[in-house]
C-alpha cells in the first residue's frame, strides 16, 4: 500500500471519495500488531477530509510501576487538509466542528498517510499510563527503607542559616 495518496487522485474519484484500508507497524511506535485503518478519503472543494477508524496495540510502560503493559486503541479520526494556502479569505466558507484543525498542504500534491496515522496514535494515547485499576506501584526508595550505609554521612548535616 502506497504510503501517500495524491491529491489529483481524490479529485479524480467518483464523488470525489477514495476508500482506503491501511495495514502496517509504523516505525517509531512500539507496535504489538500493525496499525489498522479504514479510511474514507473526500474532496470537498478548497478542503480534503480524512475520516475513519484506526486500530492497534502498543507496548507502554506504566508510569506507576515501571512495567510494560499491551495497551489497546480504537478511536476514530476525522481530519481536515487545505489543498492551498491558507489565506484570511477563502472563497468559500466552512464550517469546522468541534475539537477539528486544518493542515495546510502548503502546495503539496499528495497527503502522507503514514505520517497522519503516526501522530493520530500519538495524540490518542493516555496522559497517565497506568497498567491497570489495581496498579498499586513500585516501592521507591524512601528515607524509612533506605539501607546504604554510604548515605549515612548525609544524616547528621546540619545548615546554618545564613545572615542578611
Amino acid at each position: 500500500m502506497s504510503k501517500f495518496i495524491s491529491v489529483d487522485t481524490i479529485e479524480n474519484a467518483d464523488n470525489k471519495t477514495l476508500t482506503v484500508d491501511f495495514e502496517e507497524i509504523i516505525d517509531g511506535l512500539e507496535c504489538v500488531e500493525p496499525v489498522k485503518a479504514h479510511l474514507t478519503v473526500q474532496s470537498l472543494g478548497e478542503f480534503i477530509e480524512i475520516k475513519g477508524n484506526v486500530k492497534t496495540i502498543v507496548k507502554l510502560q506504566c508510569d506507576r510501576c515501571l512495567e510494560n503493559f499491551d495497551y489497546k486503541m480504537d478511536f476514530d479520526i476525522d481530519e481536515m487538509f487545505a489543498k492551498n494556502a491558507l489565506l484570511e479569505d477563502y472563497g468559500q466558507e466552512y464550517e469546522l466542528k468541534d475539537g477539528q484543525f486544518v493542515t495546510d498542504l502548503n502546495g503539496q500534491d499528495s497527503i502522507d498517510i503514514y505520517d497522519l496515522l503516526y501522530q493520530s496514535v500519538i495524540i490518542n494515547l493516555p496522559n497517565q499510563k497506568v497498567c491497570g485499576i489495581n496498579c498499586k506501584g513500585k516501592d521507591f526508595p524512601t528515607e524509612e527503607n533506605m539501607s546504604d550505609p554510604r548515605l549515612d554521612v548525609f544524616k547528621n548535616i546540619q545548615i546554618e542559616p545564613k545572615n542578611k
